[in-house]
């Protein structure tokens, strides 16, 4: 690591339950390292705060890779903060200078309870995948995997929508906190691969269904979504997900 250190102003937003007022605490950092992640550098601080007996900050993490979607980190108004296709936890201090400071808040949307600090409960993105996001049809033993042909274009487009980490940024950073960029990418996936031709209908109705009734907003085409997506995934997946939900209203009635 670099010799050099920065000073770096936090204001981290603290609140102890769902139900609890939060508010933003201020804490100077003297001694971060530009090569130091951002998560790295959140953990320094914690470790200071225990070492001085206060409570550290709650935040959510897991593979630190850019991979699992934990880091859910709104910086500065930004979610993820302000590097495209970047999480949180591949930010490196690096990137800010001598002095800045940083505001950091959790995911706002009414389906992302607070549980404390940093942390939102998520589990509504997990109900929409429980109620059709899979395929559950037997098809017995594996086949060879030249066996089922399935052309370049589809499967490609396929594993770009299947890159979506389910991570939340594109909830937290609509106006309506609409969950359709996740969705439509969970969707779309399935309906560009044969195996997900059997459950097709009932999957698009079960998911965009779920997502109303867990209390995602709707989608009004702002594509901030799309901005802060750190998979890219483009919002053509809600185009998607909006055509199969209507073929198969229609063809279901």
């Amino acid at each position: 690591m670099s010799d050099q250190k920065m000073t770096i102003h936090l204001k981290i937003w603290k609140q102890e339950s769902e139900n609890s007022p939060g508010r933003l605490v201020d804490y100077t950092m003297d001694d971060v390292n530009p090569d130091m992640s951002f998560l790295e550098m959140l953990d320094w601080l914690n470790e200071r705060l225990m070492n001085e007996g206060q409570e550290p900050v709650e935040f959510d993490h897991d593979c630190r890779e850019g991979i699992c979607g934990s880091c859910n980190l709104v910086l500065d108004g930004v979610a993820h903060g302000p590097y495209s296709a970047t999480a949180v936890c591949q930010l490196h201090m690096r990137k800010y200078k001598d002095g800045d400071t940083i505001v950091i808040e959790p995911w706002r949307a009414k389906a992302f309870p607070i549980i404390k600090d940093l942390v939102v409960d998520r589990e509504g993105m997990d109900r929409i995948m429980a109620a059709g996001g899979y395929i559950s049809v037997n098809t017995g033993a594996a086949p060879d995997a030249n066996s089922l042909p399935i052309d370049k274009y589809h499967s490609e487009i396929a594993f770009d929508y299947a890159a979506c980490i389910g991570c939340g940024a594109c909830i937290a950073a609509c106006p309506n906190s609409s969950a359709s960029l996740f969705t439509g990418a969970k969707i779309a996936q399935l309906a560009h691969l044969p195996q997900g031709s059997p459950e097709r209908k009932r999957r698009v109705v079960m998911m965009v269904d779920k997502m109303a009734e867990e209390g995602f907003g709707d989608c009004s085409n702002y594509a901030e979504c799309e901005a802060v997506c750190p998979a890219e995934i483009s919002i053509t997946a809600i185009a998607e997900m909006r055509r199969e939900y209507v073929k198969a209203l229609s063809e279901i009635s």
